[in-house]
């Protein structure tokens, strides 16, 4: 069975679909400070590769741990939330199946305990 990645057209697919999601973050008061001193060109790159790799495509993610990505930042349930309705959109947008959307949140949901409150 051809993994997610597969499915959707791989890298080129992810890459659109994160430039997308980081409109959407970026327009959201709710979290678009946490990026206003990242370089956006660098962490878009860094996105597509972890995003892959959680929907089955090569590992290609050599970035730190998730607790270690997001020490000091001291995020809360309202900014994850944020993050995943705005994957969900940016997903459905470049036409993902709700069934393929949800498993790719499920694996980001398990990442949870990693990235709040660090």
């Amino acid at each position: 069975m051809a993994t997610f990645y597969e499915k959707y057209g791989g890298e080129e697919t992810v890459a659109k679909v994160v430039d997308y999601f980081y409109e959407l973050v970026l327009a959201d008061d709710t979290v678009n400070h946490f990026f206003a001193n990242t370089d956006m060109e660098k962490q878009r790159k860094h996105q597509t590769k972890f995003i892959s790799f959680a929907l089955g495509g090569p590992n290609q993610y050599s970035g730190q741990s998730m607790a270690k990505a997001h020490e000091g930042m001291n995020l809360q349930p309202v900014h994850f939330d944020a993050i995943v309705k705005h994957l969900h959109a940016a997903l459905a947008h470049f036409g993902v199946s709700e069934e393929d959307i949800d498993d790719a949140l499920t694996k980001v949901g398990s990442l949870r305990d990693d990235i709040l409150y660090k």
